[in-house]
């Protein structure tokens, strides 16, 4: 156990604790309910069943193997498992990009922590996590590839047939390997870049990922596999209703971890004097580009800046003779130093796990942000008329409200001609009438303080029948006073 040694393991731990929350993501609770859907029916593609806005409508499900995965480690584990899930399918995917980088253990721990910090928004206990496992071992693989080191093309195939089954976000591996290809096939042309890719390897990886995209539609979607992407990217009213899909806000503190490393990029991109290279070119500028337009995209940009800052901060340190003498073996003073830090920093990361897993940890950050007693009220109260509820509460009333079908919920492929309807009415304008008529509204769940709560609450028409600390219900009331109840 050298310092270097000790340094890494540390960094990794760290990483873990930071990656380890309370698992109560909006989208997490429509996925367990799907996945545990599928384990019991064993059909991936489905007709809803959870809503009375879409009822029957068949539900695409790209993400079938990832809820599979999730509603397992749920029904065995509850919320430890999904909190361990994040962390560990986090820790590993950094574990490549550390591969993927070149130079001193501090210089690559410094990027990976800097890229954890930019990464972690997006760190959640969904099946957008194994895209962002699969996307690390990709750009490991490409970078053996430059090396002259990757020696089976073909786990490159296997790698993303598995990433179609997971999750739609297999496009992003496709896009990832044109910009490489692209690249290096300008590096060949104007001798940039170290080392320089042949062309004869380059058209075999070509060739492997043309072959990799005919695999696709072994999969339950067939063809249609296809297609899900561009759909998704399609959907009307994404970027103007669902935050993770905006340009990111630079005045929220969780950004700024972004620009940290945007900058850090160009720092020792500037510093180190390094040759041109036109795949880190495309790469970098490429993700850059999408975590601009989305921040759900952010995530891209710093596995690929990570290596990239650690190969030119390698090569600005052996430009200028800059150097950290390794330790060899460690005494025995120093062994048992390092093997206390490790066992300090490993005893406070089982506590932080311990503590985000607790009931209590999870039961109140449910009662802050989810509608617990609400929904549980409205099991019990049997009000009659349809529910109009919050968009980031469906997944959670579909999990533990079965009984109520729901207005909308995170599945916007499915609700892509929803989304509008439904801001109309959940942002308080005048709209709400029209589509609670057309819906034959007669119960609202919606957060305490929002737009839509104060419009119902100065209607005569309707009567706030319960709340909780995160949400209000309001019952529409009859012409002779009373509440219908089946």
């Amino acid at each position: 156990m050298t310092t270097e040694r000790a340094a890494i393991v540390i960094v990794f731990m760290l990483l873990f604790a930071m990656a380890s929350r309370v698992a109560i993501e909006p989208d997490m609770w429509w996925h367990l309910r799907v996945g545990q859907q599928i384990l019991e029916t064993g059909d991936p593609v489905y007709a809803d069943s959870f809503t009375h806005t879409q009822p029957g409508r068949i539900h695409k499900n790209h993400s079938w193997l990832s809820q599979v995965v999730m509603a397992w480690l749920w029904r065995a584990f509850g919320h430890l498992g999904l909190t361990v899930f994040v962390a560990s399918i986090a820790v590993v995917a950094m574990a490549f990009i550390y591969r993927t980088g070149r130079g001193s253990i501090y210089a690559q721990s410094f990027a990976l922590v800097l890229s954890g910090a930019c990464a972690a928004a997006v760190w959640s206990p969904r099946p957008q996590m194994f895209t962002f496992l699969c996307a690390a071992i990709l750009l490991f693989l490409l970078r053996r590839h430059k090396d002259n080191r990757l020696r089976r093309c073909w786990l490159l195939s296997l790698l993303m047939w598995l990433w179609a089954n997971l999750h739609a976000g297999y496009i992003v591996g496709f896009v990832i390997v044109l910009a490489y290809l692209l690249g290096e096939a300008l590096n060949q042309v104007f001798g940039a870049g170290e080392p320089v890719v042949a062309w004869r390897r380059l058209w075999r990886l070509g060739a492997v990922a043309l072959f990799s995209l005919a695999l696709l539609p072994i999969n339950p979607l067939g063809l249609d596999v296809y297609a899900v992407p561009f759909e998704t990217f399609g959907i009307s009213g994404l970027r103007d209703f669902v935050q993770e899909w905006m340009s990111p806000d630079f005045a929220h503190p969780a950004t700024w971890p972004f620009v940290g490393l945007a900058l850090a990029l160009l720092a020792a991109c500037w510093a180190s004097r390094r040759g041109f290279d036109f795949g880190d070119f495309f790469l970098a500028g490429g993700t850059f580009f999408m975590a601009l337009s989305s921040a759900r995209h952010i995530s891209f940009f710093a596995l690929v800046a990570t290596p990239i800052i650690a190969r030119h901060l390698h090569a600005l340190a052996v430009r200028n003779g800059w150097s950290i003498r390794r330790g060899g073996e460690a005494s025995t003073v120093g062994l048992a130093l390092n093997l206390a830090l490790v066992g300090l920093v490993a005893f406070g990361t089982l506590a932080r796990v311990a503590y985000v897993s607790s009931s209590d940890a999870v039961d109140r950050a449910l009662a802050l942000n989810y509608p617990v007693a609400s929904a549980a009220h409205l099991q019990d109260s049997a009000i009659e008329g349809n529910l109009f509820n919050s968009y980031n509460w469906g997944g959670y009333l579909i999990l533990y409200a079965p009984d109520l079908p729901v207005f909308i919920d995170g599945r916007t492929d499915l609700h892509r001609h929803a989304l509008a309807e439904y801001a109309a009415a959940a942002f308080g304008t005048r709209a709400w009438e029209d589509v609670f008529a057309r819906r034959d509204i007669g119960v609202a769940l919606i957060e305490r303080d929002s737009p839509l709560a104060s419009r119902l609450d100065e209607d005569a028409r309707w009567r706030l029948e319960f709340q909780d600390e995160a949400s209000s219900v309001f019952v529409l009331i009859k012409a002779n006073g009373e509440v219908d109840r089946q």
